[in-house]
């Protein structure tokens, strides 16, 4: 059986090596994604019996719990003191159980730090309207939009409000008041947090998830109120994450749905860790602002050439950055 101890000593070896994730498998030994690979971190191989005992763990229950039996996929965060903090997905494999863990960094990451572009620190000056951050699942945006509220923070005296799923990076506050709510903790599901989200009087509402068509149409009426959203969106580029966004409208009140996405929407900005000769990641970011052009096609069109164009004519006026811009000038080729 695996003992607390035991799973720190492993987790300690994974973040001491920079790892970015931790797997746990049975019939294969503890691994750690370092510079993109999977290194071994232990000789012996977990047997289910452990595997199970670490779903049990992180889920909080008893191995003898018949709940266990029926757990198919679960998130949460975990930390360990003096060894970091951890993004848990426990998930069922061959009928067994396995655990993946993204590590959490304790500092909570600045525009600064992650290299990010100055407009998106400009997108988290915006007083009010809806900002998308897109990418790719592991391609950083947890941390980009952990920054941005960062950058909030710090410079200006405004009511934050997170709805998480879980919560990462913990934001103390300074110049801001930041409220955290954890789906499933603090609140019963993420549909009833965004309900409640309006009376809790925030400046700046920052979102985990917007799939689905009620969580869209909330968060473009509380960007009509006045309060700045920012939103997490799984998507290639800005482009396609525009047309997803358009998709999500309810189909019936499409016509009118996009002409509110239109009047809230500020900025979109997609991003993709690429690899670079040495093996380290670099963090690649396209964004655009919501130019008059932009928003005429976003109204009329499905279709992602347009939306494309759209977004390279802003890049020659200086409100844009496409991937292949950015790229060239990060001195990467390939993504």
């Amino acid at each position: 059986m695996i003992t607390s101890p035991m799973l720190a000593r492993v987790l300690k070896a994974a973040v001491l090596r920079g790892a970015s994730d931790v797997h746990a498998k049975a019939g294969d030994v503890f691994r750690a994604r370092v510079r993109g690979e999977l290194v071994p971190l232990t000789k012996q191989r977990l047997t289910p019996a452990q595997t199970r005992a670490l779903a049990a763990t992180f889920a909080g229950m008893e191995l003898e719990d018949p709940r266990l039996d029926g757990l198919r996929d679960f998130d949460c965060s975990w930390g360990i003191s003096g060894v970091g903090r951890f993004r848990v997905n426990v998930l069922r494999q061959r009928s067994f159980f396995m655990v993946i863990l993204r590590v959490v960094p304790f500092a909570v990451p600045t525009p600064e730090n992650l290299g990010l572009p100055d407009m998106l620190s400009r997108f988290a000056e915006l007083p009010e309207g809806l900002v998308l951050i897109a990418g790719a699942r592991g391609s950083g945006r947890t941390s980009t939009i952990a920054a941005m509220v960062h950058h909030i923070n710090r410079s200006q005296q405004r009511h934050i409000l997170t709805l998480e799923d879980p919560i990462e990076f913990l934001h103390r506050d300074i110049s801001s008041s930041v409220t955290q709510c954890e789906v499933g903790t603090d609140s019963e599901d993420f549909a009833h947090a965004l309900q409640a989200a309006g009376r809790q009087n925030p400046d700046v509402l920052v979102l985990s998830e917007l799939r689905e068509p009620a969580a869209l149409e909330r968060a473009i009426r509380l960007a009509e109120s006045g309060v700045l959203v920012i939103a997490d969106f799984s998507a290639a580029d800005a482009a396609s994450a525009l047309v997803q966004l358009v998709a999500t409208l309810p189909a019936a009140e499409r016509e009118i749905g996009r002409l509110r996405l239109t009047g809230v929407l500020r900025a979109v900005a997609a991003q993709r860790l690429v690899p670079k000769a040495d093996g380290t990641l670099h963090l690649v970011v396209e964004w655009t602002e919501m130019t008059d052009q932009l928003r005429s096609v976003v109204g009329t069109s499905d279709d992602v050439a347009p939306l494309r164009k759209a977004i390279e004519r802003a890049a020659k006026d200086g409100r844009a950055e496409t991937f292949a811009r950015a790229m060239a000038e990060a001195g990467v080729t390939h993504v």
